[in-house]
């Protein structure tokens, strides 16, 4: 069997990834492949005595991160796929992918083996995605809620209209009345079906989940809605501590979930109000809470606005429309995540809905 293992050489030797293995006990790395030079610009016989310097340019959160896998490991238990931080000598970050196992060798030792690959471009790709990702359904919310708002006073402006001439127009200007009051109706319609179907569709894809600062992405998201407050006619607060909280999401899925609550949050919270934010740490659970001084879920529907197809679906105060669908699939992704979601509500006070998740070592 162990002749085998010549066959493998020339992907150690010659391939992207560095194969390493390192000795606790005498601090010091036995073997690296040729790889490393790629990584770190330096020869491979150089790793002893750059080893310092790269630890100290570890993220000090991806250290503290990398610290606590290892000591949950057990000997022969690999470690797949830890996203690590390193800073380059030009300021920028350096992505790596290692994996890690730590064995006993022939002579009794401990030792730690693993590999190391460069995932700096493919990793920067997908930040940015998901960074676009999270302002486009910031965007698509405020945009609805713009676009819907004019619509639909020109629909209730017609109605008016037709309420006060009581059947005095004339037949075609009759037509033409109906005919802006449907056109308003079908246009606020498509509107709204095209953000829930965009909701509806990331929704329903399997969880993708990424170690994540909860205070940097939420902010992200915040951010937009802040923007556009002069539109909106609402006042958003985020409040977060001033150190990163950590958490195991899918990205996408779980902004999907806190877009969902503040764009609620804006359908029922009257003009001047106000809408916060906030991300917590309590001890082993990262926290998102999303609070209004709105109108408050009426008391004969919070034990149901959990359930699919609810009956405590409601129009907005501008007249937005839900399906019924939304809680029940927030729920869904916030319990794939391994968190809860919980809520209070006063009619005419507001709502503060919760989400609670399990908080990861830095």
């Amino acid at each position: 069997m162990t002749d085998y293992y010549a066959l493998f050489r020339p992907l150690l030797e010659s391939g992207r990834a560095a194969y390493f293995v390192y000795q606790p006990a005498e601090h010091r790395v036995v073997y690296v492949s040729e790889a490393f030079q790629l990584i770190t610009g330096d020869p491979a016989e150089h790793v002893n005595d750059d080893l310092p310097h790269l630890l100290k340019r570890l993220h000090p959160d991806d250290q503290q991160y990398l610290a606590s896998q290892l000591e949950q490991a057990q000997f022969n238990q690999v470690l797949e796929g830890l996203e690590l931080r390193m800073a380059r000598s030009n300021g920028s970050t350096l992505w790596l992918s290692v994996n890690l196992c730590r064995v006993q060798g022939p002579d009794g030792q401990e030792y730690l083996t693993g590999s190391a690959l460069d995932v700096t471009q493919g990793k920067e790709n997908t930040l940015n995605l998901q960074k676009f990702g999270t302002k486009k359904n910031a965007v698509l919310e405020i945009l609805s809620h713009d676009l819907a708002g004019p619509l639909q006073m020109l629909q209730q402006l017609t109605e008016q209209l037709e309420l006060e001439t009581q059947g005095n127009l004339s037949a075609h200007a009759q037509k033409m009345v109906s005919l802006m009051q449907r056109t308003c109706r079908d246009s606020v319609n498509m509107i709204h079906d095209f953000v829930d179907a965009e909701f509806m569709e990331s929704s329903s894809v399997e969880l993708n989940l990424t170690r994540t600062d909860l205070v940097v992405w939420v902010g992200l998201l915040l951010e937009e809605y802040q923007r556009s407050e002069s539109l909106l006619h609402l006042q958003f607060n985020f409040v977060a501590p001033d150190y990163p909280v950590y958490v195991n999401i899918d990205i996408d899925k779980f902004h999907q979930v806190v877009n969902n609550l503040v764009s609620n949050a804006v359908k029922f919270t009257p003009d001047g109000g106000q809408i916060t934010v906030r991300v917590e740490l309590d001890n082993t659970l990262a926290r998102v809470v999303v609070a209004d001084t709105g109108v408050g879920i009426p008391a004969k529907y919070q034990p149901v606005l959990f359930d699919k197809f609810t009956k405590a679906r409601r129009p907005g105060l501008r007249g937005e429309k839900t399906t019924g669908l939304g809680m029940s699939v927030i729920q869904t992704i916030v319990e794939l995540h391994q968190g809860q979601i919980t809520f209070t509500s006063t009619e005419g006070e507001g709502s503060t809905f919760v989400v609670d998740l399990p908080a990861t070592t830095a």
